[in-house]
């Protein structure tokens, strides 16, 4: 699938994924999200771990609906959509065996439908999917404009982030990605991580990634994070919150050498063609 679009503004659609769970994934989307609406941006957030939606949880707040609602036709999207944070929108995974590949017909139009009400009223929209290579996390990346994948240091990280990308490459034709390095010492950490998946990818892959940036180590993102609150609104003075606005100046200022493929409308269409 080749990336391309037109050349109007439009919703920005950036998949957060990773190869293995307990990467900060959720986390990370989540402060990425406040911090893009402290900078003036409209945010969307997609909760795509369909199996363990708790984006929700960040941000302290229960929906009342999910997105198996609007699948199911029982609601409308303005009913899910929940704003969690100025500026900053949800719609909700919901916990529950969900499969994209078992939509009915029916059910894909009215998930289009739905989706189209949205409009361009979002900058960025922001996917949390659900770790692993599942069909689910495979459709929810093709999908997006761009693709972001977080490792780690852990050697499991780095070896199942490399297979995340060697399925989409070699499954979806992906050859385009971001790459988050998480838990690091510092950026030079963070650099020689990258370098170490880079290597990897470019002896076996013809893939081109691009390291957008660095979070540390820092107790005080664990402890925010265990504590279900955001780092970047409880300590932003924090190094990890620092690092998360760094992150964000990258994602509002940077605009990828290659045309992306089109905006909201045209990532949902994908989804359902996809799945």
């Amino acid at each position: 699938m080749n990336r391309h679009g037109m050349g109007t503004a439009r919703t920005r659609v950036i998949s957060i994924t990773s190869g293995k769970g307990g990467v900060g994934k959720t986390s990370i989307v989540s402060n990425l999200a406040l911090q893009l609406a402290k900078e003036g941006k409209r945010v969307l957030i997609l909760d795509g771990d369909l199996g363990m939606a708790n984006v929700d949880i960040m941000f302290g707040v229960r929906p009342q609906y999910t997105i198996h609602d609007i699948i199911k036709g029982e609601v409308e999207i303005n009913e899910v959509l929940t704003e969690v944070a100025r500026n900053v929108y949800l719609i909700p995974g919901g916990s529950g065996v969900f499969a994209l590949q078992n939509m009915s017909v029916f059910e894909k139009q009215t998930l289009l439908d739905q989706v189209s009400a949205l409009g361009t009223g979002f900058d960025v929209m922001l996917i949390d999917t659900a770790p692993g290579i599942d069909d689910n996390v495979l459709y929810l990346n093709s999908a997006a404009q761009e693709i972001c994948v977080i490792v780690t240091p852990e050697p499991a990280s780095i070896a199942d982030s490399y297979a995340l990308i060697k399925v989409l490459n070699q499954r979806c034709k992906e050859t385009r990605f971001s790459i988050i390095c998480n838990e690091v010492k510092d950026e030079a950490d963070g650099a020689k991580l990258f370098a170490k998946l880079d290597g990897v990818a470019q002896k076996f892959l013809y893939v081109s990634l691009d390291h957008v940036g660095s979070i540390p180590s820092d107790p005080v993102l664990r402890q925010s994070t265990r504590a279900q609150q955001l780092v970047c609104k409880t300590n932003p003075d924090a190094e990890s919150s620092r690092a998360i606005l760094k992150l964000a100046h990258k994602f509002r200022g940077y605009e990828p050498a290659h045309e992306c493929k089109g905006g909201l409308q045209f990532f949902w269409e994908q989804l359902v063609r996809l799945a």
